[in-house]
Parts: structure tokens; sequence; C-alpha cells
């Protein structure tokens, strides 16, 4: 299958290809279904708001029949995405995830709770990396070298952007994603208090070019169309 693997740009159809790829992943890289009894809840706070407000920062891999296996999406300024979380994506999604009220009792509540609290990604210690961002891989398709292809596309978008460092957030009991970031060269930022969270970051220079299917202008234009059909 790693023949005709290849990282494309997101597009439209591939909408619920990533919300199951976020749900199957998204409990310490391992399936979430049991957490949420709304499977879209995950993918509500960690995928779809990114691929509906900045499409053209987002990239799937694709087996080579069309279905996405695996995605890296993410924003160039949080500080903005954020706005945006609240004013354009939050309205979308209340009607089905209704804020809980007091403290959160289950899993679900408290990842609810986190839908309304989008600021809480915006640290001052994150200043020097604006960007941020979310990659994952259905377990097949993982340790294959297609993380790296991902990101690759991900930080190369970002550096013709003009953003020049990109941060990321994760459990840090999931050793085997630090060890992958690791590899990238992604360096732990000091984060005070920041519970069971490791913040890493890096610049978006020295990235090796990846060859990813549509590369180029005409790539970037087709990301931006899927993104306004939405």
């Amino acid at each position: 299958m790693d023949r005709t693997a290849h990282v494309r740009p997101y597009r439209l159809a591939d909408r619920e290809a990533l919300a199951d790829i976020c749900v199957r992943t998204a409990d310490n890289g391992g399936d979430s279904t049991h957490l949420c009894p709304d499977p879209g809840l995950m993918p509500a706070l960690f995928a779809e708001p990114y691929a509906h407000l900045e499409p053209d920062l987002a990239f799937v891999l694709d087996d080579g029949s069309g279905r996405a296996v695996g995605y890296v999406l993410g924003t160039a300024d949080t500080g903005r995405f954020v706005h945006a979380f609240r004013e354009t994506w939050l309205p979308r999604v209340t009607a089905r995830f209704p804020e809980p009220g007091g403290e959160p009792a289950t899993p679900a509540e408290e990842m609810t709770a986190l839908l309304y609290r989008p600021e809480r990604m915006v640290l001052p210690e994150l200043a020097e990396h604006p960007a941020h961002l979310h990659i994952d891989l259905l377990p097949p398709w993982q340790r294959r070298g297609h993380g790296r292809e991902l990101m690759g596309a991900f930080l190369d978008a970002l550096h013709r952007k003009g953003v020049r460092a990109v941060h990321l957030s994760m459990l840090t009991a999931n050793a085997p994603a630090r060890a992958f970031y690791d590899r990238l060269g992604f360096q732990v930022i000091d984060v005070p208090d920041p519970g069971p969270l490791t913040y890493l970051g890096r610049s978006t220079e020295g990235v090796e070019r990846v060859g990813w299917a549509g590369s180029g202008g005409r790539a970037r234009e087709r990301a931006r169309a899927a993104g306004a059909e939405g």
C-alpha cells in the first residue's frame, strides 16, 4: 500500500474520513469511541474547525484510492484562530453540543467544556511559536514515514506564508508520539503548570520539501475552493 499512498490537500469530500481518523486516534493515540457518546465531539474540537477555517493548511494522506487515512492540520496564527473559533465555528456546533452546567462529571463533559474555552490555546510562553498543529494517522499507516511526509507538507506551507515557528501540545504519557516529534526536531517549550500536557515547538525552516501530489499554486487553489464549498 505504500507504493500509492501520497500526501495531498484536504478537500470537502474528506470530511467524514477526517472525523473518523480523529475519533480513532484521540485517546492518547488510540480509539476514543468509548469516551464520548456522540462521535462528533472530538472532531468538532480537534479536526473540523481547522479544515473549515484554514483549509489551505489541511493535508491528508491518501491511501491511493482517494480515501484519507491520516491528516495534518492547524493554523498559522493561534490568536486569530481562537477568535474565529469563537465567532465562526462555535455557533455551528452549540446546538449539538450544549455547554455543560457545573463541573464536568464525565470525559464527554470535560471535552465539551474545552469546546467553550478556545482561549486556553493562547499562552504567553507560546508567543514565539504562533502557529500550531494536529497530526494523526490510522494505526496501519503509522511508522512508515508518512507522518514525516505530512509534517513536511504542513511546515513548508507555513514557511511559504512567512510563519517562522510552530508549536503543538501532546499528552506527556504518549511516549511514541514524543519520540516521533523528537526525531523531527521539536523541542520542549517551558509552560508553567502544563498539567498532563507537554508543549513542543520548532522552526518552520530546514524542512525537506515533500513532493506531495498536486503541489504548488494549483493545489492551494483547490484547497481554498474545497474550504469555500463547506
